[in-house]
């Protein structure tokens, strides 16, 4: 939807405001950051009440920051709307002892149950306005699933609950609305959605531009790599890749096409890096924090586990921008029209320090919970010590709006999903699909992994990466665990695989949101951006058949399985760019010239490849590496043009 384009009266713009400081002091408050005992303690006496205030606070702001309809007529609907949210979660909040005391959620009184309509139909409507018409869809047949599951047919029959049972369940449990996803945004994501809208408002994305700059714009492609540094850190931060893309691209794309990049290929190096931050720690676009509450471990195991591939991931992007220079010779920015090292680092020295707090906290004292809320104070005092990044008051209203938004719309969408979690927990369809899918795929674990992939990216279409991660983690990650793979290697395996339709036509909403800013073709920018993230079809599947790359092994085996992961992304990104690192053109036209950057891709694929034998194929790491480089070499001799034609590389490259 997203119709709220535009300065927003101010009015509303103080409204959002109180309610982000609101959230905040509520979130804080819940983790004992003030005192040892809440200072809310006279009204929050149980966590529901903590849930229904949040829900209070930022649920009623869906309908007036995303109206049903443009005309100032409508504003009386949205103001309705908006004020029955408040006093619906009103009615909850005060009852929230009282649910839990007498279990509401199953025996409810009527009254009750007629609120538990009112908040269900308001989440509903709140989805559509915030989600999208494919998530509201979703989630609509999924909550009232539970009705009529007993007269479905087959695999999807399931245990059927009244109308009145199926929305007290929903509103007055655990299970649903204030589920898993929900108590995770509460618990955890807060602080870090916070303190990404302090990064960009402080100027953090031009300072990490400007230090991408400083370090790799003289090196050939220097503008494309400034681009794929810049855009994972602040996709990282944001857990948007859209917002992401369509904020640092309106800088780095007219970067890249000035030094040379033609318009298609520009976008996809955008999209790719943005849809890559989602995947980089330290944040991971928050969806980290709830992948952790799944698996019942500190964030630290996460953030680790997924460094690796990440990195991996984005040296592919990195391997093929610089072939893809090199081969067009294109050389990289004049030093002297670069910002310096030393002045971008004093001019920005706090967002490091913040970053150093932050990291600290998380990893060293594991104090994941109230780290961002830390940093955050740090990022802010710091920022109002520094004269040209001072706030005034206007700037500190924006920041508050930002964050009042931002909040706004993850609450919202994580209450969505939870009806969903709800949906499957009171029908128990969830261990019916698992058992049917694992029926399927019989006793091969490729193909669980084949329809694995499959699932995960086609629910992923349309949908925000946390909601799509939190759906998969619900609906397939159960089935590849109880087929015998690594729970951490599974649950990273299906937000690869989630977020992967953001580069991938035909949907490809990341990449067509970065061709809208270049002005180049959407599907074409769709295909660049499809190959140049190609490294990350196949990384997942690396992954979970050698846990040793998320660190589930010993120290050589983890060393061992990624130097030979590297080497294959250098060999199939030449193969993609005509152009291998340290040899030079593969240029060579005719069969003989096709066939021979085959088999480069096929050796790279080869070395690459994982121990097999979880795949029933037992093939040794000694017989795979051998012939992945007889099969590379013979293809470079194949498809090598003559001497003149492929001049050595003579510049700073990766």
């Amino acid at each position: 939807m997203n119709n709220n384009s535009g300065e927003l009266p101010i009015a509303l713009r103080w409204l959002t405001g109180v309610a982000a400081l609101g959230s905040a002091f509520l979130a804080m408050d819940s983790l004992r950051m003030f005192s040892e005992s809440p200072l809310l303690d006279f009204a929050i006496t149980v966590q529901n009440h903590y849930y229904y205030a949040l829900m209070g606070l930022l649920l009623p702001l869906c309908f007036l920051l995303y109206p049903s309809f443009r005309s100032p007529k409508s504003y009386w609907l949205d103001g309705a709307l908006s004020l029955s949210a408040f006093a619906a979660c009103g009615f909850f909040f005060y009852n929230a002892e009282t649910m839990l005391d007498y279990g509401w959620e199953f025996l409810a009184p009527s009254y009750a149950v007629w609120v538990s309509y009112l908040l269900w139909v308001l989440i509903m409507e709140a989805v559509r306005r915030c989600g999208g018409w494919i998530l509201f869809f979703l989630v609509l047949t999924f909550s009232v699933y539970p009705i009529v599951a007993e007269k479905l047919p087959g695999p999807i029959s399931g245990m059927s609950s009244t109308l009145a049972e199926t929305a007290s369940y929903h509103v007055m449990s655990i299970e649903s609305i204030l589920g898993l996803p929900f108590r995770a945004f509460a618990q955890l994501v807060i602080g870090f959605l916070i303190f990404g809208i302090a990064l960009q408002h402080t100027g953090g994305g031009r300072f990490f531009i400007n230090l991408a700059f400083a370090l790799f714009g003289h090196v050939r492609g220097g503008s494309a790599k400034v681009a794929i540094v810049s855009s994972g850190l602040m996709g990282s931060m944001s857990g948007s890749v859209i917002t992401n893309v369509l904020t640092t691209g309106q800088m780095t794309i007219p970067a890249m096409r000035k030094n040379g990049f033609e318009k298609e290929y520009a976008a996809g190096v955008e999209a790719c890096a943005s849809t890559g931050g989602v995947l980089l720690p330290p944040i991971m676009g928050s969806t980290a924090f709830v992948m952790a509450t799944f698996l019942n471990v500190p964030y630290s195991t996460v953030a680790l586990a997924a460094a690796i591939p990440a990195l991996l991931y984005f040296f592919g992007l990195f391997v093929q921008v610089d072939a893809y220079a090199a081969r067009k010779g294109l050389v990289g920015t004049p030093r002297d029209e670069l910002p310096k090292l030393g002045e971008t680092m004093k001019q920005g020295w706090f967002y490091i320090v913040a970053f150093v707090v932050l990291i600290f906290l998380l990893l060293y004292l594991q104090r994941e919970a109230v780290a961002p809320f830390f940093a955050t104070g740090m990022l802010l005092v710091l920022n109002q010590l520094s004269t040209s990044h001072r706030w005034n008051l206007k700037e500190m209203g924006s920041f508050l709006v930002a964050t009042g938004k931002l909040l706004m719309e993850l609450l919202t969408i994580m209450a969505g999903v939870g009806l969903i979690v709800g949906a499957l927990s009171v029908s128990g369809l969830s261990g019916t699909l698992v058992n049917d899918l694992l029926y399927i795929a019989g006793d091969s674990t490729l193909l669980l992994l084949l329809m694995g992939a499959f699932t995960s990216f086609f629910l992923g279409i349309g949908m925000t990466v946390t909601a799509a991660y939190v759906f998969l983690a619900i609906i397939l990650a159960p089935a590849l665990i109880q087929g015998g793979l690594d729970p951490m290697s599974v649950h990273l395996f299906i937000l690869y695989w989630g977020m992967l339709s953001f580069i991938t036509p035909p949907v490809a909403l990341g990449a067509f949101a970065a061709a809208s800013i270049a002005g180049a073709s959407a599907l074409s920018t769709g295909f660049k951006a499809m190959r140049l993230g190609s490294v990350i079809y196949f990384i997942p599947f690396f992954f979970v058949l050698e846990p040793a790359l998320i660190l589930s092994g010993t120290w050589w085996e983890t060393l061992f399985a990624t130097v030979k992961v590297v080497v294959g992304i250098v060999l199939i990104a030449g193969t993609l760019q005509h152009y291998l690192l340290g040899v030079g053109l593969l240029d060579r036209t005719g069969p003989h010239g096709i066939a021979g950057r085959l088999f480069i891709a096929i050796g790279g694929g080869l070395i690459a490849l994982p121990t097999t034998e979880v795949i029933g194929i037992n093939v040794g790491d000694a017989t795979l590496i051998i012939s992945g480089g007889v099969l590379a070499v013979t293809g470079v001799l194949l498809s090598r043009g003559s001497a003149d034609e492929s001049p050595m590389p003579s510049e700073a490259s990766v």
